[in-house]
């Protein structure tokens, strides 16, 4: 994974509440095993006509709108425990979602795939889908060791919580494995020192 340190970008509004994984990747995706393609197939039934061509009214498809961060209305990522959406929001180029609610499950999925999901009130998120109505160019700033998010267009700021565990994790761009291989001296020091 990536280290995630302090993050500034445009960001992409969908400003729609409860998104379940369906909708983020719907099941007929669900077939592979590995993460590779799934950016492709993002909100597909959303993004795509039948006939595969793309939706002109839908966001990801707006040229307008760009980033490396999604702010989603409440309730996102509620449904069924698939680790695919959070292949396909990491495999789109998402380095965050913000939203004032995620499904636990989802949210977990996310920060084990390296996406961190950032939680903040409704009447933050409102501010921020007004101000990329008025200026798509809008910024924001997210500082992972601080804990906070900034809305660059007022200079508004709130404070988000993270296991301290994954923060570590998503700042040494570890996944769970690689973090268990990081302590290995640790461990063999102990098993040395045991009594068995």
């Amino acid at each position: 994974m990536e280290k995630f340190q302090t993050l500034t970008s445009t960001y992409v509004p969908l400003p729609i509440e409860n998104v379940d994984t369906d909708q983020i990747i719907p099941a007929r995706f669900l077939k592979a095993t590995d993460k590779e393609g799934f950016g492709d197939n993002l909100f597909a039934d959303w993004r795509y006509n039948k006939d595969g061509s793309p939706k002109a009214d839908f966001v990801l498809n707006n040229p307008t709108y760009s980033g490396q961060i999604l702010v989603a209305g409440k309730n996102f990522g509620s449904g069924s425990s698939r680790e695919h959406a959070a292949w396909a929001v990491a495999g789109y180029g998402f380095k965050a979602v913000v939203s004032s609610f995620f499904a636990d499950i989802f949210r977990n999925n996310s920060l084990n795939n390296g996406v961190l999901p950032v939680v903040v009130t409704p009447e933050f998120l409102s501010e921020l889908f007004a101000c990329v109505e008025t200026d798509s160019k809008t910024t924001l700033t997210i500082d992972l060791d601080k804990q906070t998010i900034t809305n660059n267009a007022t200079g508004k700021s709130e404070d988000f919580e993270i296991n301290p565990y994954k923060k570590e994790c998503l700042m040494k761009g570890l996944d769970d494995i690689d973090y268990l291989l990081s302590k290995k001296d640790l461990t063999e020091k102990y098993e040395a020192n045991s009594v068995i």
